[in-house]
Formats: structure tokens, C-alpha cells, sequence
């Protein structure tokens, strides 16, 4: 039997009681924090919780090696991963490899920041386009991709809002800020060959560490949150497209954005 595992957003806390009995009664734990990590806990406090020790994978071993699939064919295994899983395409892989080779498998969902975030900016839901993540740029090898600002552009001409998310190394303890997001969607503005509809004067979300206490939600236009300290990762952001009074309350009441705004609904 195989288990797919989501650990929630934060820390051991987060981790469904399902999840936990799955956990205690497996054979062997596997984690990867490629795609996602808990920054509010370690792997002692989960292990203290489960008693049992966690095997941690780098990216090569999940994706290329697979090994917890091929021991599930005559053990019970779990891969554990933070947030939610099957988010990633890399775990529906799994999946299809399970379903090929007759193994047995149960996904055990968690929290993610793809339905918090937009919860907790104050946005509704239902006014969501399409998902974009900004990736770290390759200087190197010529690698900045446009595709980040075209996407948020597509989503504000169907006024629909932007979840847009920051990428992740892990490996190399590297995390992008909101920060860092702002000022590469300002540089490809400055690249484009039309004019774009994101610039400074663009009403943006930052959100930070969602799932903790210390979690942070401050909206404000671009040029105003680029140098704004939102503290220890992870990062999102999001870019509100036209906004219901509601919706603009929320952000000035809550998020900290210009009163002003109001006066546009």
C-alpha cells in the first residue's frame, strides 16, 4: 500500500488526524521538501508524533528513483510532502505508477497555499484566474521568462485576480520574497514590447508564512511593497483585478492598503 501524505502549511500541528494514523501504522516514511516545506517545524517533531524515523529524498531520488513505490509493492509506504498533495504534477505521477503496477495507494489531503492565500487576502475565490509562479532568474543561461507577467495580464483583461507564487529551492535554502517577485515582474514590464498593465502604481497583495501565528497580509500598490519587510519565508503574492466593495474594505481594514481604493469601487 502506498500513502500520499500532505502535511498542511506550517508545522506538525497542521497534520490531519488521518494523516497521523497513516503514519503510526506504515512500514517506512519518506519525505521531499522540493515542492514545498514546513518551516514551523522539523523532522524530530513529526517523528516524535508518528515514532518512527523519516527518510528524506532529494529530487532525483523521488522523481527518477521512486524507491518508496517499489518497496510499497510488498510494505506499507508513505511519501510525505508539505501543503497539499497532487498539486504538484510530480505526485499524480506516482499515482499513474501505482495504478500500472496494481499497487494499492490512498491520498491523504492537507491545507494548501492554494486555497489559504486567496482565503486570507480577503479576495473571493470564485474571481481566481489562472495560477503563475515567478521562477528565479538564470542569468547564465539567458533564463527570464515573460510568461509570470503575460499570465497576471490575462487574468486582469477577464478581471479575475492573480495568485501568483514565488518559486522554491530547498536544496539551496532559497526562497523567493515578495520582494524579489515584485521588482522581476517590473523588470519584464520594462522588457515588453506593448505596453503592460502591471506597472508600480498596480494594487498588489504580499502574504507571508501563511499557517502561522506571525502570518502576514499587507496590500499597497507595487512601488510601495517592493521595499517592504515581510519577514522569514514563504512568500506569495497575490494582484487583485477589479474589486467588489467588500473585497476593498477587507483589504484596507485588514491588509493595510491606501483608503483611497475605496473610492474607485
Amino acid at each position: 500500500m502506498f500513502y500520499l501524505v500532505g502535511l498542511g502549511l506550517f508545522d506538525e500541528k497542521d497534520i490531519s488526524l488521518k494523516g497521523v494514523e497513516a503514519l503510526k501504522k506504515v512500514d517506512k516514511v519518506y519525505a521531499e521538501f522540493f515542492t514545498s516545506r514546513l518551516f514551523g517545524s522539523n523532522f524530530e517533531k513529526i517523528e516524535s508524533i508518528i515514532g518512527k524515523e523519516i527518510i528524506v529524498l532529494d529530487r532525483t531520488q523521488v522523481e527518477e528513483e521512486s524507491i518508496f513505490l517499489k518497496e510499497a509493492k510488498d510494505m506499507d509506504v508513505a511519501l510525505i510532502t508539505g501543503g497539499d498533495p497532487l498539486i504538484a504534477t510530480t505526485h499524480s505521477d506516482f499515482l499513474v505508477e501505482c495504478a500500472r503496477k496494481g499497487i494499492d495507494f490512498e491520498v491523504i489531503h492537507g491545507s494548501s497555499i492554494l486555497s489559504s492565500a486567496p482565503a486570507i487576502s480577503g479576495l473571493q475565490a470564485y474571481k481566481f484566474g489562472k495560477v503563475t509562479t515567478i521562477p528565479f532568474p538564470d542569468l547564465e543561461y539567458n533564463y527570464f521568462p515573460k510568461s509570470p507577467y503575460i499570465a497576471i495580464e490575462e487574468n486582469l483583461k477577464m478581471d479575475m485576480h492573480t495568485l501568483v507564487l514565488l518559486d522554491i529551492q530547498a536544496h539551496k535554502d532559497k526562497y523567493m520574497t515578495v520582494n524579489e517577485g515584485l521588482e522581476n515582474l517590473m523588470t519584464i514590464k520594462d522588457n515588453l514590447d506593448h505596453e503592460g498593465l502591471v506597472n508600480e502604481d498596480t494594487l498588489a497583495i504580499g502574504i507571508a508564512r501563511v499557517g502561522s501565528k506571525d502570518n502576514l497580509v499587507h496590500a499597497g500598490y507595487i512601488k510601495d511593497l517592493i521595499d517592504f519587510d515581510f519577514g522569514g519565508p514563504l512568500h506569495c503574492i497575490v494582484i487583485p483585478s477589479k474589486l467588489h466593495i467588500v473585497e476593498a474594505e477587507y483589504l484596507v481594514e485588514v491588509a493595510g492598503a491606501p483608503r483611497e481604493i475605496l473610492d474607485d469601487i
